[in-house]
């Protein structure tokens, strides 16, 4: 069975749960770029709660694609979205263990987001050990059966019946109790090999 994801920045649990569910999972790359989404912003918990890292993007007049939407390079986000996962997750129990295979995603300048966001998608699908049929799309998909576009957002999600926010171990969980569905790199630097028994 099929899906249809948006791109995302270290997307949440629930989006890489649909990638590790589905047997087939199609990206979209022709819809439209939409502010307050995942597509360019991911969720991290801190010790004073989440916080968001969002990407600058450069704008242009009118509605722009997915796949055009390119990367600004504006206020050095790269280096202080590193210090923040850095700051957020240096103690948490497997930082040290994936940090050669995160860092490089902010040594590198890269052009657009998409094509940004699908080397995430690919670099954490083999961290989790996990082995979805990942399609890129060739033409916007109007209509699918499983389709998570609007569903999995940061700001007015719709309903989700298939989403199951699993508890497992958080740095911060003693002082701030367990976050649900944050970003996969929460899950991963948390509980490692085992992030996959989460999805």
């Amino acid at each position: 069975m099929d899906c249809i994801l948006s791109s995302t920045y270290f997307g949440p649990i629930q989006w890489y749960q649909k990638l590790n569910r589905y047997k087939v999972c199609l990206i979209e790359q022709h819809d439209s770029f939409i502010k307050q989404t995942f597509r360019n912003r991911c969720i991290i918990a801190t010790t004073h709660g989440t916080q968001a890292l969002s990407i600058p993007i450069e704008h242009s007049n009118g509605s722009q694609q997915m796949r055009d939407i390119r990367i600004s390079d504006h206020g050095n986000w790269r280096h202080l979205h590193w210090y923040a996962l850095q700051s957020a997750y240096g103690d948490s129990p497997f930082f040290d263990y994936y940090v050669d295979d995160i860092r490089p995603f902010f040594e590198r300048k890269w052009d657009f987001l998409f094509d940004f966001n699908l080397a995430i998608t690919l670099t954490m699908c083999q961290l989790l050990d996990i082995r979805p049929e990942i399609r890129v799309t060739e033409t916007y998909e109007h209509l699918c059966a499983n389709d998570f576009r609007e569903v999995i957002r940061p700001k007015h999600p719709l309903p989700d019946d298939g989403f199951e926010s699993r508890p497992y171990y958080q740095v911060y969980q003693q002082k701030q109790g367990f976050i649900p569905n944050l970003s996969i790199l929460d899950l991963l630097f948390n509980m490692g090999n085992e992030s996959i028994f989460f999805l």
